[in-house]
């Protein structure tokens, strides 16, 4: 339970963990990044895909790896990808507020997405004025998690020790980078419950939190 766990800082993710982008962000924001990719580069849907998806996991981003091969300033791009409209997506989550609520710590949102994204994201969830701060992909100059380096100048921005940190993420080596530094870590995924783990809670989503 969270309740066992002694912290004075939680860093959150915002996709995919406070809800599931399965039911059409990432969709979007794929289409979106498709788009721009075919249009920037000249190269066809197959082709951007694959472009996509190889610097995302090369790189942690698809952006960086069109900054470091392709030369593209980030911000066209971010704003561009990010234009999913989510309040057609998204709905007010009553339990996430309640979670967060019971969450006695400063509260952060830690994204690789934009502030706007983010903002617009826990707006439609109607959780935006629970979180006192959102460090984006400007944070250290476009560079994406996993990033130990950027963990630590968030870790000086709030002005905390690594040990009193709890990190939130659906995404393991984000997870890991949070631990090796000393941090406590939150692991959510569909199968967290039935996968062994090394973190110091799992849980199936974000929501179900409550019953543990």
């Amino acid at each position: 339970m969270l309740s066992t766990l002694e912290f004075s800082l939680a860093v959150i993710d915002l996709d995919n963990t406070l809800y599931a982008a399965d039911n059409g962000v990432f969709a979007r924001m794929d289409a979106k990044m498709n788009a721009y990719i075919q249009r920037e580069l000249d190269v066809n849907l197959d082709e951007a895909n694959r472009l996509r998806i190889q610097y995302w996991q090369q790189y942690g981003s698809t952006l960086k790896g069109l900054m470091k091969h392709h030369g593209h300033d980030a911000e066209p791009f971010l704003k561009e990808a990010h234009d999913v409209n989510a309040h057609e997506l998204l709905q007010s989550q009553p339990e996430l507020r309640q979670i967060l609520n019971g969450i006695d710590a400063k509260k952060v949102i830690h994204t690789n997405g934009t502030k706007e994204h983010a903002e617009s994201i826990l707006s439609a969830l109607g959780i935006l004025q629970d979180f006192d701060a959102i460090y984006d992909i400007r944070f250290n100059q476009y560079t994406p998690k996993p990033c130990q380096q950027t963990l630590l100048q968030l870790f000086k921005a709030e002005q905390v020790d690594q040990e009193a940190v709890l990190v939130i993420d659906d995404m393991e080596n984000n997870l890991q980078v949070a631990k090796d530094l000393g941090a406590k870590t939150v692991w959510i995924h569909p199968e967290a419950e039935q996968k062994s783990h090394e973190w110091d809670i799992a849980a199936t989503s974000f929501a179900a939190l409550l019953k543990r």
